[in-house]
C-alpha cells in the first residue's frame, strides 16, 4: 500500500507561513522544531502546525506543494481559515 501524502502549514513567530508536503506530519513537525527540517525553518520557534490535509499520492502532494506555494498570504489565511480549500487551489490555474 502507498502511504498517504500531507500538504500542511507551519505559522513562524513572524506571521509567515510554511508550506511543506510529508506522509507523516507529527514526524515533519517534530523534525522542523529539532532545526533538521527545511532551513528555512532552522532558529524560528516556536512552529504551530496550523494547517494539514491528506492529498493522495507524492505527485499529487507535489502539484499542490507548487501551487499553494504561489499563493498570497492572504490566500494561504484562507486556507488555514477554511475559507478556501484544497481543492479550489488544485483547480486554480
Amino acid at each position: 500500500m502507498r502511504a498517504q501524502w500531507h500538504l500542511y502549514l507551519v505559522r513562524c513567530p513572524d506571521g509567515s507561513l510554511y508550506t511543506g508536503i510529508t506522509t507523516d506530519v507529527d514526524r515533519r513537525l517534530a523534525a522542523h522544531r529539532d532545526n533538521r527540517g527545511a532551513k528555512r525553518l532552522r532558529g524560528r520557534s516556536p512552529l504551530e502546525l496550523v494547517f494539514s490535509q491528506a492529498v493522495g499520492d507524492r505527485a499529487a502532494a507535489m502539484r499542490l506543494e507548487y501551487r499553494v506555494k504561489a499563493l498570497s498570504k492572504s490566500d494561504k489565511e484562507r486556507i488555514v481559515r477554511g475559507d478556501r480549500g484544497l481543492p479550489q487551489v488544485a483547480a486554480d490555474r
